[in-house]
């Protein structure tokens, strides 16, 4: 097993998942099987509790866990399924080390940081490193660890000594440090400064790890000079000091990488089986960044949610966008519009945010209403919702905006005046979302459905169900501890708004569909986690699509997509399916 360590310095937020996912999808595209580890130096056992505000969204995978919204980033570029354990916090470390000083494991001995929390990190990365991520089953090559935070930061001292004892662990042929490093750019002098970085290789070697490539970040190329001098105070070679600058899109960091000889580095460096750098895999994700900068048309969609403020609180869902969007050649135009401003209410007493707001709806070729907790900014999402049912404005609703949907159609069109969720109202008359059936109050704890679960399509009859490729039945990822009440929903049977697809045992509601409306859809779980950059997910295709005026035609053509030409020039605007091949939806 080979070990690649990135670590951070100056800042933090400096980019180092994307490094770390680029680096990985380099690797695999030379053949190579590679697994990603995550490190978050923070005492909660897992991010489900933190609020999006702080942290941006919590990431949820197959198998439920919580996690840091970066291993959406190693999910996306490696196109890999990872699960709970590859994401490590200190309060799963110290939670694993206290059970066994309480069950006696350490024979009485003086449990200390070191050795007992350090020998749990090292531990706990080995065995992870270890776990398939893919359907052959074969263990992987090549583990990336991202350490979160910065150098020097008290709380990520722990697993810099951890790592410090496992390069000799492991030895130096299998274990290698990639320091990602901000190299400033004052607007006053305008020269790039090099000091922040040698502080920062500085510090890390006080600790015991030394870099073996180090790579700067910053906002327009760095001079050769300026790499020349990071080399000579650094001690490392000119050729292990690699650039990336601020590019157009995320797609670009892993050709800036390539194009300067990473791969070549690591296969002498960790001794790797590389034959080929130059895949195929590499070669359609660099056509991949060239079609995104060269789009020439434009869509807009409206997010309408709660965490506006964060753009990381729908991180995934403006990935999953992006991909149909780019799928179908056209240019992106995302608009956060949070929902408290649609609402002429005391919480809102700007009336130009309210016009604002307003004035982008307006604007909007699609709406999209995501998932949230909490009663603020709910009648604000309602009216968004409202407006794309009557204005035939396509919408998509995910989680929570599902259930919104359904209250605003049972208020608006059923007469159902009082239909309300008991999450906002405990005691309505009309419960039309309810708590899941499994749910027990005085048990908090374990009381949200989450994870990889199936959904069963009751009918042939069903928009989704053609986009996902005509299949009886498909898997998707889940986070709600709410759902259509299923003792409600048999009313709506005889309405516009269909229940097309539940849950194996036919209790839940999963997908609902409003007949003689271009695209008005709503899915209780989120196929945003899933959404891969070469494979878009069927439910934000189908916005995209409508939103562009072209499912109808792609809904003809019977959605079936062409292998051939996968990623065609884009300054041809012209839809036609083999712009859509690159889908393979199945």
């Amino acid at each position: 097993m080979k070990y690649i360590l990135v670590t951070g310095g100056v800042i933090s937020g400096i980019g180092k998942g994307i490094i770390t996912s680029s680096i990985g999808m380099i690797l695999k595209s030379s053949g190579l099987r590679v697994t990603a580890i995550k490190i978050d130096p923070y005492l909660n056992i897992d991010a489900g509790t933190f609020s999006p505000f702080e942290h941006g969204e919590v990431f949820v995978l197959n198998d439920g866990g919580e996690v840091d919204l970066d291993l959406g980033n190693y999910e996306r570029f490696l196109d890999v399924n990872l699960c709970r354990d590859n994401n490590i916090t200190t309060g799963k470390i110290y939670h694993h080390v206290i059970n066994k000083e309480r069950r006696g494991d350490y024979l009485g001995k003086t449990v200390q940081v070191v050795p007992h929390i350090t020998d749990a990190i090292q531990e706990w990365v080995m065995n992870q490193a270890m776990v398939p991520v893919d359907e052959n089953k074969e263990e992987p090559q090549v583990c990336i660890i991202e350490l979160g935070g910065t150098i020097g930061d008290i709380e990520g001292m722990p697993y810099v000594e951890a790592f410090r004892q496992f390069q000799f662990k492991a030895k130096r042929e299998n274990f290698c440090n990639i320091h990602v490093s901000l190299v400033p750019q004052p607007s006053n002098s305008g020269e790039q400064k090099t000091k922040p970085t040698q502080n920062s290789v500085r510090a890390m070697r006080c600790l015991g790890l030394s870099p073996d490539l180090i790579i700067c970040r910053s906002a327009t190329p760095i001079d050769m000079a300026v790499k020349e001098k990071i080399s000579m105070f650094c001690h490392v070679k000119p050729e292990q000091v690699i650039c990336i600058h601020d590019v157009s899109s995320v797609y670009r960091a892993p050709i800036i990488l390539d194009e300067q000889g990473i791969a070549n580095y690591l296969k002498e460096r960790l001794n790797l089986p590389i034959v080929d750098s130059a895949s195929n895999l590499l070669f359609k994700w660099r056509n991949l960044a060239d079609r995104y900068e060269n789009l020439q048309k434009t869509c807009s969609i409206a997010l309408v949610g709660k965490y506006s403020t964060l753009r990381d609180c729908y991180a995934s869902v403006f990935k999953a966008l992006e991909h149909s969007a780019l799928a179908i050649n056209y240019k992106l135009n995302l608009m956060y519009i949070d929902s408290i401003d649609l609402e002429q209410t005391t919480e809102n007493e700007d009336p130009m945010k309210f016009h604002e707001a307003w004035q982008k709806i307006c604007k909007a070729d699609g709406i999209l209403v995501p998932g949230g907790f909490g009663t603020r900014g709910m009648m604000g999402k309602l009216q968004a919702i409202s407006w794309a049912r009557t204005k035939k404005i396509p919408f998509l609703g995910v989680c929570l905006g599902m259930q919104l949907a359904v209250i605003e159609f049972a208020r608006n069109c059923l007469n159902w005046k009082d239909a309300d969720s008991t999450e906002f109202d405990p005691n309505t008359s009309v419960p039309l979302v309810i708590d899941m059936p499994e749910h027990n109050p005085g048990n908090l704890g374990g009381s949200v459905r989450m994870g990889l679960r199936r959904t069963v399509f009751k009918t042939e009859n069903s928009m989704l169900r053609k986009l996902y490729g005509d299949v009886p039945f498909i898997e998707e990822r889940h986070r709600h501890r709410y759902e259509v009440n299923p003792n409600l929903a048999s009313q709506f049977e005889q309405s516009d708004l269909h229940f097309v697809a539940q849950d194996v045992d036919g209790e839940r509601m999963e997908i609902m569909e409003l007949a003689n409306h271009p695209y008005f859809v709503g899915v209780q779980f989120h196929p945003e986690f899933s959404s891969r950059p070469m494979r878009p997910s069927p439910p934000y295709l189908g916005l995209l699509l409508a939103a562009t005026g072209n499912l109808n035609d792609f809904m003809q053509q019977g959605c079936q997509l062409s292998s051939s030409d996968r990623y065609s020039d884009a300054s041809d605007d012209s839809f036609s399916e083999p712009r859509l091949a690159e889908l393979e939806i199945q």
